[in-house]
């Protein structure tokens, strides 16, 4: 059983003057060795908060990464932030399912910590799910998407043939995208969810049996810090994904139609 070290940033009292409460929005932000970004994140996240007057909390779920993140999230006193460190079943989808079962708000978000995804367009994808979608994406891909310069073209083709292989999946445009926000009541009809890799968002997507799914353009940014986690063994694990995802698919509509 996976047991949380939490930073004094969870339990510690709210900055004089400021009450904390129940959040209705939770971000999900899962890291491994992602200190050196973390500030400018959020940094970011609180300047949006303040501005779309939400009331939420940001939950950093750190892979025993020991590189100083523990120290810094000691150093934060923004009651609305919470560090819980996994040290058993490491993994990036796991530790965003971890994030997700921890998380209070009644809206959820999950979003990369190396500053690829922009935290301001958190408002819009929140409406969206207030307006009746059951799954928003922030998609590359749509018009008014864009990836910054010099992302490469072996990562742009990689990323292509991956949405290609997922298409009798779902239609979305981009559904590689880690960036992406669904109700917590539609969160909790997964049925079975066991991913493998780093396609989690894929995998709710599909074991939620989302219907009402939207996508809204961001501009993907290259990591500011860091190095990029994709590896040839994250592609063999995203196959193994995708033929679990497809049986689980197919047994469903088999067994839909059996009732039927």
């Amino acid at each position: 059983m996976n047991e949380p070290v939490a930073s004094p940033a969870e339990s510690g009292p709210a900055r004089p003057g400021e009450a904390v409460q129940s959040p209705t929005v939770s971000i999900v932000v899962p890291t491994f060795r992602e200190a050196e970004s973390l500030p400018s994140l959020i940094e970011r996240i609180e300047r949006m908060r303040q501005q779309a007057g939400l009331t939420l909390e940001l939950l950093i779920v750190d892979d025993d990464s020991r590189d100083g993140t523990e120290a810094l999230m000691a150093g934060r006193r923004e009651p609305w932030l919470q560090l819980f460190v996994r040290t058993t079943d490491r993994g990036l989808s796991q530790a965003v399912l971890f994030g997700l079962r921890k998380a209070r708000g009644e809206l959820l978000v999950v979003m990369d910590a190396d500053l690829s995804h922009p935290p301001e367009v958190i408002p819009e994808m929140l409406a969206q799910l207030r307006a009746g979608a059951d799954f928003v994406l922030g998609s590359r891909y749509v018009p008014g998407g864009t990836t910054a310069e010099g992302w490469g073209l072996f990562r742009f083709l990689n990323s292509k043939i991956a949405t290609y292989l997922a298409r009798p999946l779902t239609s979305v445009s981009d559904p590689m995208s880690g960036f992406f926000a669904l109700p917590r009541s539609v969160f909790l009809r997964a049925e079975d969810p066991s991913p493998l890799g780093y396609k989690i968002g894929l995998e709710l997507l599909v074991r939620c049996r989302c219907s009402e799914v939207r996508e809204i353009p961001i501009h993907f940014s290259n990591r500011e810090h860091g190095e990029s986690k994709l590896t040839l063994q994250q592609q063999l694990l995203y196959v193994r994904h995708l033929a679990r995802l497809y049986r689980f698919q197919l047994g469903s509509a088999l067994r839909g139609r059996a009732r039927s």
